[in-house]
């Protein structure tokens, strides 16, 4: 089966620029149709495929353009152990976008239960920016420290 630009772009929820890019950068393939348009087939959806199951764990375009490029080359061990380091360093790349997600959900477990504080009448309202002065100003959080030092 074929597709054309707009079908695949609409396949992946992705823009026809997007499609184009890949093409253009050699990740992935397509053909031409009589009129020069690309053309799109199963070869090409499993290269998307893969393209997108790296994109959605956060690989950068270098990193899925050297994976796509170790995929082509002949099988070897050492090809294997390449392609295994860039999956490796996604899982990493993962855990700390992990640990920043916990971060935030404990940031605004601690929210929740401060503004039910205010609103049980236990404490007074300190959560509106307009109101603080420097000496009742709250300490800032930063969720990317912590998520750092939890991984």
């Amino acid at each position: 089966m074929t597709y054309s630009l707009n079908q695949f772009a609409t396949m992946f929820h992705v823009t026809e620029y997007t499609i184009r890019y890949y093409t253009d950068i050699g990740i992935l393939p397509c053909a031409r149709d009589g009129r020069n348009r690309r053309v799109f087939n199963d070869e090409s959806l499993n290269w998307m495929q893969g393209i997108t199951c790296l994109k959605g764990c956060g690989a950068s375009i270098d990193d899925i353009k050297e994976y796509c490029r170790l995929c082509k080359l002949p099988e070897s061990q050492a090809n294997l152990q390449k392609r295994y380091q860039i999956i490796l360093r996604q899982r990493q790349r993962a855990y700390q976008r992990l640990a920043e997600a916990q971060a935030t959900v404990d940031y605004m477990n601690h929210k929740v239960q401060h503004y039910q504080q205010i609103l049980a009448g236990d404490i007074p309202d300190d959560s509106n920016p307009q109101e603080w002065t420097r000496d009742n100003r709250p300490a800032m959080h930063s969720l990317n420290a912590k998520a750092k030092r939890t991984h």
